[in-house]
């Protein structure tokens, strides 16, 4: 049963457009998934009627166009969420705790997997499997921190993976071990702890697939319609066309290829003849890159080294090969997004990125995360015509004393932390996501932190580089028409004749709402290509 798009219409509303030219519309109509007509309620009843196509009265909703989320894990997410949630566990007696109750749930010969681990309890024992391996005794148990760049695994998990000691990897991976060459549990980046994972059961087909589907319709509830893939595999993409096949696509997706360190030109060359696999409301054609890691660990790429010593090593042992590898696509047609972390990071992309000819109807690449940046890294920024994808949204794991592991690293560098306004105010593009399941995936709470830089709920919570807070009209642009307008799409991210029939309809203005009244702001109603997909 192939997909096809609905026909819906909707009175009574306040619309955002991101257009010049609404006309003081407050209803629409939609058919065969695409918006056919804006105007007065009057004139889109009689439309409706007209078409044969119910009307609804929306009592004064505000209707955005479909928000997106520009760099999502939905896969990896249906796969690393079915284990017991470890977010907000601060001390190792609390993890010990969870896990015993999981072990206990679990049959006899279960893998125990957990995610969301901060790292923060480890602080005195160093991140270590043995520390955990006595609350679920001789079961092996497998957990990932909450931003997916670690694993860590009890002594049982590592012998069933046939992890004995160090290893050498294409990338900035590591076992680490301890010095007389025995792991600690600890594997630094997805190469290392992918080894794990794999030994773990897998999913059936069946499950897999539907537990996609049902993600999917997990991100509807909270107003999403779409998404940027971050993680792509030949996987996702075929569990993409049978969703589709089957009438249980849901999402508008975009499929960035996760193109690996050890990956060959053979590799590259097969990814680009499958760049134009796509389907009605599924596309590829994207390639997604890492740079460096993450803060925490050290792993990310630095202009001066952390406060431990720590991130001055590139994730490619050739960043030659990384320049050979984004020009290749590049040439091909493809959209690059780099994850760069660290400020010297970002400062190599774009000095790769000025390398590349202009290719006519390619929008220009994209770097991710940006988490830090110097004063010349915003001055590079300016004129470089790339979107930044940024989550100030992981600024909720940043402590008011400066005591987290993030801030302690980078010392009095924490302040160039997100810094969403100055890019903005650069003349580059922004966009926002949530790097879900490394943060909530619900856009109100990305706003919320976008906007208020601070815990939302909590007026009292501390604000973080209160010269960095986005406007109400900037955080909604930066999750409708600016991703939009970023991947090229002129009838997407707008609320136009023409435009694709993806909307979220909201109980109040998520422009005019404040930071702290965002997270609870009520989701009427999801629509993706004229389909009603959740409605409250």
């Amino acid at each position: 049963m192939t997909q096809l798009g609905g026909d819906l219409a909707l009175i009574g509303a306040h619309l955002r457009t991101n257009t010049d030219a609404d006309g003081g519309a407050t209803a629409l109509v939609i058919r065969d998934g695409r918006i056919v007509q804006l105007g007065t309620d009057a004139e889109i009843s009689a439309a409706a009627e007209a078409a044969g196509i119910p009307v609804r009265d929306l009592g004064g909703a505000t209707i955005t166009p479909g928000f997106f989320d520009s760099h999502t894990h939905p896969h990896w997410a249906a796969d690393v969420t079915a284990g017991v949630d470890l977010g907000g566990l601060s001390t190792l007696e609390e993890i010990r705790a969870a896990l015993a109750t999981e072990h206990a749930r679990l049959p006899e010969g279960a893998w125990l997997r957990g995610w969301n681990l901060e790292y923060e309890p480890f602080e005195e024992t160093g991140l270590r499997g043995d520390v955990l391996a006595d609350a679920a005794p001789g079961r092996p148990v497998a957990l990932i921190c909450y931003d997916l760049h670690t694993g860590l695994g009890t002594p049982a998990a590592l012998a069933a993976a046939g992890i004995t000691g160090a290893r050498e990897f294409e990338d900035a991976s590591e076992i680490v071990v301890d010095p007389d060459g025995t792991p600690t549990g600890e594997l630094r980046e997805p190469t290392a702890y992918q080894i794990l994972f794999d030994a773990a059961p897998s999913p059936s087909h069946e499950a897999e697939r539907d537990a996609l589907r049902d993600m999917f319709r997990r991100l509807a509830a909270v107003g999403l319609t779409g998404g940027a893939i971050m993680d792509g595999k030949d996987r996702t993409v075929e569990l993409l066309g049978e969703l589709e096949e089957r009438g249980e696509l849901d999402h508008r997706v975009t499929v960035h290829h996760w193109h690996a360190v050890a990956d060959t030109d053979e590799d590259v060359a097969r990814v680009i003849g499958a760049k134009d696999r796509s389907g009605r409301l599924w596309q590829t054609g994207a390639i997604k890159l890492f740079s460096d890691g993450v803060i925490d660990t050290g792993t990310a790429w630095l202009h001066t080294v952390d406060t431990c010593g720590d991130g001055r090593v590139p994730f490619w042992p050739s960043w030659e090969r990384y320049g050979e590898v984004v020009r290749a696509y590049h040439d091909a047609g493809m959209l690059i997004a780099t994850h760069a972390v660290g400020d010297y990071a970002v400062s190599r992309v774009l000095d790769v990125y000025a390398t590349l000819p202009e290719h006519p109807g390619l929008p220009f690449h994209s770097i991710e995360h940006l988490e830090v940046l110097s004063d010349a890294d915003v001055a590079q920024l300016r004129g470089s015509g790339i979107t930044a994808s940024m989550q100030p949204l992981h600024m909720q794991w940043r402590a008011a004393d400066h005591s987290d592991n993030w801030a302690v690293r980078l010392g009095e560098r924490d302040a160039t932390g997100y810094r969403v306004r100055d890019v903005l105010d650069a003349g580059v593009r922004v966009t926002l996501g949530s790097d879900w399941p490394v943060a909530q995936y619900d856009p109100r709470l990305g706003m919320a932190w976008a906007r208020g830089r601070h815990t939302p709920g909590e007026p009292s919570a501390h604000v973080f580089e209160p010269s960095q807070q986005l406007s109400g009209e900037e955080a909604v642009l930066a999750y409708t028409l600016w991703p939009a307008q970023a991947r090229g799409h002129a009838d997407r991210g707008v609320l136009a004749v023409g435009a694709v029939g993806d909307l979220t309809v909201w109980g109040g203005d998520p422009v005019t709402a404040t930071p702290d009244e965002l997270p609870e702001l009520p989701v009427r109603l999801t629509v993706v290509e004229g389909r009603i997909i959740h409605e409250s």
